[in-house]
């Protein structure tokens, strides 16, 4: 299955946050950067749909986004 890269804005419009969410979570190391389009950060769009669903999830349940950094790194997946 061949990826599917988007730019941070079209993230933005996929999933309905802002460019500011988009930049912490990959900060926290949530999203995966896959390639670069001169100075553009281009993400694998079904992955980050998933984890972002998994994220949201996860803060509904109450956990904070250190607590759902930390699980991610160790693989958790729900």
């Amino acid at each position: 299955m061949a990826e599917t890269l988007v730019t941070a804005e079209e993230l933005v419009k996929l999933l309905g946050i802002s460019s500011a969410t988009v930049n912490y979570y990959t900060n926290l190391g949530l999203f995966k950067i896959k390639d670069r389009l001169g100075n553009r950060r281009l993400y694998e769009k079904n992955e980050i749909k998933e984890l972002h669903d998994q994220i949201r999830k996860m803060r509904r349940e109450g956990y904070s986004l250190r607590i759902i950094q930390e699980r991610m790194q160790k693989g958790y997946r729900i």
